[in-house]
């Protein structure tokens, strides 16, 4: 039902998915959504997993998941974390792998503002739990939602931080992304910081 309920909103509103790589690396991966400028990407990438059949979670506060509506939430892909687990969250992250396969949203802007760098905490994640990185953006002007650039988790482990930033980057760049707020769009993910080793 999610399938079609997906294919035809997307349909509907004008968008179509561009697989980018082998669709098997969405059943266990780190995604990295970006630009992040506002909520819309969300529902466009669910409406995309779900025409996809393919399993997709996002960490929210506990206090969704406890809720009255907190299946409806789980149903969606929310994963619950206290503000305890928060200051562990590489770990948290790696146990819910070690438990099932599912692709996990990370927006490293952390923010639907302008941000000088992206956070790190995606890159940690992939190492601790042993993923892969999958690379998806939404580009609004051509309504084309991009999915599957993979790296690898052997290249994840074996470069330099510096280098996986760079690929993203260029990744993003290349692609000539357009997303629904421009302004809120820094393409520079790394900043000042082309020398970092990945530091939290």
């Amino acid at each position: 039902m999610r399938k079609l309920f997906g294919k035809i909103l997307l349909k509907l509103m004008g968008w179509k998915v561009v697989l980018q790589g082998d669709l098997n690396n969405l059943n266990r991966c780190i995604l990295v959504v970006a630009p992040h400028t506002h909520n819309m990407e969300y529902i466009l990438g669910n409406l995309a997993y779900w025409s996809l059949e393919k399993p997709l979670k996002v960490i929210i506060k506990d206090a969704h998941t406890k809720a009255w509506y907190g299946s409806v939430v789980k149903g969606l892909g929310g994963i619950g974390i206290d503000r305890k687990q928060k200051n562990d969250l590489v770990n948290f992250v790696a146990g819910q792998f070690a438990k099932d396969d599912f692709s996990l949203v990370i927006t490293p802007e952390g923010t639907r503002s302008w941000v000088p760098k992206w956070r790190k905490g995606f890159y940690h994640m992939a190492l601790a739990a042993k993923v892969p990185i999958v690379l998806a953006a939404g580009d609004f002007k051509r309504k084309i939602i991009y999915l599957g650039y993979t790296i690898p988790y052997e290249r994840i482990a074996s470069v330099p931080f510096s280098e996986i930033m760079e690929e993203i980057q260029q990744y993003y760049i290349k692609n000539d992304i357009v997303p629904k707020v421009p302004a809120n769009w820094n393409p520079n993910i790394m900043g000042n910081d082309s020398e970092g080793r990945g530091e939290m």
